[in-house]
């Protein structure tokens, strides 16, 4: 075992056995040990006495869209993965659109890799995606490390990436299943959606009845049958529609191997509280009623959805116009997801702790880094987040790190400020200053 280099200690650790005081030793980039807050330091250890602030695994999104390369003007890697230092995370898995060529081929898995190579401020890996016409691209991209395969049931928004039907699902699950793969799912009915009244304007009412509950539950409903069919591993990604939570309990109840994300944005906003024509709230599914989040919420807690992702899905403002129908849809949370969701969790009654199994301990296990990030403890690389739980701030926009400047949290009262970020055991965020890159490129097969 190498010697101790590092020694964080804090009154607030979150390890897999609650939060309590402690100190934890840092040796080669991982956590050697788990030990009282009053340990000795080791000769020749530097001590990081972090007081009262808590001290916890640097969270692990698997919901990004970097964009990069071909949309670099909405994103980037090097933005986006400041922006994510910035919110306390230090793992992210990119998806596969709306990059051009988007992640389809191993040779366009490549372009990926060589773009972000030298960029990157976290450690960040890779979607595939499963297209209607790439069913032999997806072995060797499994092969090449990526980790799943990322499919939408209705229109992406891009030509570059088109949906898949019933059919080419059979086809898509039946291959990835065969090699033990996950594919992770916009689970959307294209039929319901044509069937819903299609109103263009700024009436943010017009935009909910286009993006009804019932598609979300129809696909929903399928990709469950499909999964239970084939023994095969789904993942519903950005979960808005509660009236799906039973179907999906009850199938996880019969041992089907689903899982299911929802996000920040599902979890703090309302859609009673979004102005007419204020398209940075714009995202597919919707925002919906507070009803409804009251019951995501009740599905976080009983465990009938793992995760919380940030589905950061920006743009350049411009595309994001007074028209909900014609505007870009996507959020833009890397920086400000941990403080909202646990601004909103402290309110109904959850303790970080819960945080941290929902936004790291099972987003790493999701895509098989449970052994690796996620959680304080010996073996583990030793990535931190630091936060003042009780501090509060202003959403500015202008002070966030992601390439465009568009928040649906502008000027809302916030609570968590991330005071640093530590990748491997070196500081990469301290008071608002950054590192060189220092992310690693990861492999499903590393």
């Amino acid at each position: 075992m190498p010697d101790v280099e590092l020694v964080l200690r804090s009154t607030h650790v979150i390890t897999p056995r609650g939060m309590h005081p402690a100190s934890v030793a840092v040796a080669g980039g991982a956590i050697t040990a788990v030990l009282p807050h009053d340990a000795g330091v080791p000769a020749g250890a530097r001590l990081e006495d972090l007081g009262d602030d808590v001290l916890l695994p640097g969270l692990v999104d698997t919901h990004v869209h970097v964009n990069d390369p071909g949309r670099t003007e909405w994103e980037g890697f090097s933005t986006a993965t400041r922006a994510a230092a910035a919110g306390g995370i230090t793992t992210l898995i990119d998806m596969p659109l709306n990059s051009l060529p988007p992640t389809t081929t191993v040779a366009h898995l490549r372009t990926k890799r060589e773009t972000a190579a030298g960029r990157a401020h976290i450690d960040v890996g890779f979607w595939g995606g499963a297209l209607p016409d790439n069913l032999a691209d997806l072995r060797p991209l499994h092969e090449a490390g990526v980790f799943g395969f990322k499919a939408f049931l209705s229109p992406s928004g891009v030509d570059e990436f088109p949906h898949l039907e019933r059919a080419h699902l059979a086809r898509s699950l039946a291959e990835i299943s065969g090699f033990g793969g996950l594919l992770v799912v916009h689970a959307e009915d294209p039929h319901r959606l044509a069937a819903a009244p299609q109103r263009g304007g700024p009436k943010y009412a017009d935009f909910l009845a286009s993006r009804p509950r019932d598609a979300e539950d129809t696909a929903i409903a399928h990709l469950v049958e499909q999964a239970e069919r084939l023994h095969a591993r789904v993942h519903v990604l950005h979960l808005s529609s509660s009236d799906a939570l039973p179907r999906i309990a009850a199938a996880k109840a019969r041992g089907v191997p689903v899982t299911v994300e929802t996000c920040p944005h599902y979890l703090t906003l309302t859609a009673e509280e979004v102005p007419d024509g204020a398209s940075e709230f714009k995202c597919c599914p919707p925002i919906r009623e507070a009803a409804n989040q009251d019951l995501l919420w009740q599905a976080l807690a009983d465990g009938t959805i793992d995760c919380v992702v940030t589905d950061h899905s920006p743009s350049t403002a411009d595309l994001k116009t007074d028209d909900f129908a014609t505007a870009w849809g996507g959020i833009s949370g890397l920086q400000l997801s941990l403080p909202a969701v646990w601004s909103e969790a402290r309110t109904r009654g959850h303790g970080l702790v819960d945080v941290v199994r929902w936004m790291s301990a099972r987003t790493a296990r999701l895509v098989g880094l449970g052994s690796r990030k996620g959680a304080i403890e010996a073996g583990r690389d030793a990535d931190f987040a630091v936060l003042a739980p009780d501090d509060a701030f202003t959403v500015d926009p202008a002070a966030l790190q992601h390439r465009n400047h568009v928040t649906a949290y502008a000027g809302r009262t916030l609570h968590g400020i991330v005071k640093s970020t530590w990748l491997r055991g070196e500081r990469i965020l301290a008071d608002g200053e950054f590192s060189e890159p220092r992310g690693r490129l990861l492999s499903r097969t590393d």
